[in-house]
């Protein structure tokens, strides 16, 4: 996968920890916190958070400020949820690898 990437060095949650409006990281306490997301390749072991995060990813994805992709270390419910209903929904494919598979 191509593009600019962004690893993350903690699990995000894209609910509360992330504004879909912007594509920033709005969590204080993440060690990459005031980041933007909009156009990366994030690498991340996994997300956190409530079952509300496929909603507010999906939601950056629809506006044009999520990633561009996601490389994962262990599958995501939240971050395959979101990129299949984006491809459903908008059209709009997003990439996702799960590393070692």
């Amino acid at each position: 996968m191509s593009g600019d990437r962004l690893e993350l060095s903690e699990p995000l949650s894209f609910w509360g920890g992330f504004d879909p409006q912007t594509g920033m990281i709005t969590d204080p306490a993440h060690p990459q916190y005031g980041e933007k997301v909009t156009g990366r390749v994030l690498v991340l072991e996994r997300t956190r958070g409530s079952t509300s995060s496929p909603g507010a990813l999906l939601e950056s994805l629809r506006l044009g400020t999520g990633p561009s992709g996601f490389i994962l270390q262990e599958a995501d419910i939240v971050v395959l949820v979101a990129s299949y209903l984006a491809a459903v929904l908008y059209g709009i494919d997003v990439s996702v690898e799960i590393a070692g598979e």
